[in-house]
């Protein structure tokens, strides 16, 4: 509604006084003035509700919350010496024993910006850290038109530390699906070493392609700035390049772990003994042979015994000549008796005519039938 204002009254002529008024035509004016007012503010209240209204805007509608991650499960305590002792040369698990072992340093002085810009062009191309990494690790790329192909729009991500894939689409609610992890996170760095370098070698590390990988957002969330000792991707066959990345990188900086972490290492490498270090790591020399140990020095053989001295032999004893022994007196050996000849006496006639008696008892011819008295005697 509008209302309209009364006419101003007409003025007089020159040199006449104005007319006053009646006391009836001061009410009729007095009562369309306030009329005028009353009509003036209703306007104006509905001209303050129109922007209120305007501004009045509906309650988000809630989003959903994840489900929280599960607790990354951790290495099993080894031996660090006995898993390494065997290792061969350059591989990631021979380094491990190579990483100096110190207590985790405070925190004291650590900011995000003692690392530099976030994601400065370090490699002057033109695009940022964030880009080169993601049109690295990413495939099926977009950009965004006009940036020179630098600005990632979309594109497919296999996750290693999740092994699942992720479609990436720049957005300001979408962009964190896919986030760009410092596999030694700068904090972790601050207090095993970093602290001591200047601000250009760590703008440097931090934005170094060795220690960048694209990354599950909530995953790499749930790492913050954890180390092998406290936390591994669930991906247990991601594992062990992601723990030789973390070997290389430390080694390449010069980096210390602590006793924990070189634990956690050895134990998930010694799974995979060959696992090789991440192209663009520093790789340690092959330790020289061990030398050969030093000959005894040779000595002399020990002088050979001295010959015993020759038996002396006793002076034989002088040999007494002894008379020679009688010679045996020659045995005299008796003829043998002769045969006993058969000899037979008819009578002692005939041992007469023999000349043989008398015959005695024993004596050949002897016969009891000439002893007739039986004495011994025949032919008596």
């Amino acid at each position: 509604m509008s209302a309209r204002l009364p006419a101003p009254a007409s003025r007089s002529t020159a040199g006449r006084h104005p007319a006053r008024p009646t006391s009836r035509g001061l009410r009729v004016t007095a009562a369309v003035l306030l009329a005028a007012v009353l009509l003036a503010g209703c306007s104006a209240e509905a001209d303050e509700a129109r922007p209120m209204a305007a501004a009045t805007t509906e309650a988000p509608e809630p989003t959903e919350t994840p489900a929280p991650l599960p607790s990354p499960e951790l290495a099993e305590p080894v031996d660090v010496a006995a898993v390494t002792s065997t290792a061969t040369p350059q591989t990631a698990l021979a380094t491990v024993p190579l990483l100096e072992v110190k207590g985790r340093a405070p925190k004291t002085g650590y900011s995000r910006d003692a690392f530099g810009a976030a994601w400065a062009d370090v490699d002057r191309n033109g695009c940022d850290t964030r880009n080169d990494i993601l049109a690295r690790d990413l495939t099926d790329v977009t950009y965004k038109a006009g940036t020179k192909d630098c600005v990632v729009l979309t594109g497919t991500f296999a996750d290693p530390y999740s092994g699942t894939t992720i479609a990436f689409e720049r957005g300001e609610k979408t962009s964190t699906a896919v986030q760009i992890d410092h596999v030694v996170a700068l904090s972790d760095a601050w207090q095993k070493g970093a602290q001591g370098w200047d601000e250009a070698k760590r703008t440097a590390f931090a934005n170094d392609p060795l220690n960048l990988w694209a990354a599950d957002g909530p995953l790499n969330g749930q790492k913050s700035d954890g180390d092998t000792a406290t936390w591994l991707p669930p991906n247990k066959d991601f594992r062990c390049e992601y723990v030789a990345r973390q070997v290389g990188v430390k080694y390449t900086y010069g980096l210390w772990v602590t006793e924990a972490e070189q634990v956690a290492m050895a134990s998930v490498l010694s799974t995979c003994p060959d696992q090789p270090l991440p192209e663009g790591s520093a790789v340690p020399e092959i330790p020289a042979p061990e030398p050969a140990p030093e000959p005894e020095p040779a000595t002399a053989p020990p002088a050979p015994a001295p010959a015993p001295a020759p038996a002396v032999e006793p002076a034989p004893a002088p040999v007494v000549e002894q008379a020679p022994a009688p010679a045996p007196e020659p045995v005299v050996v008796p003829e043998p008796a002769p045969a006993p000849v058969e000899v037979y006496y008819e009578n002692c006639d005939a041992a007469r005519a023999a000349g043989a008696a008398p015959v005695y008892a024993g004596d050949p011819g002897y016969a009891k039938k000439l002893d007739r008295d039986g004495d011994g005697v025949g032919c008596e």
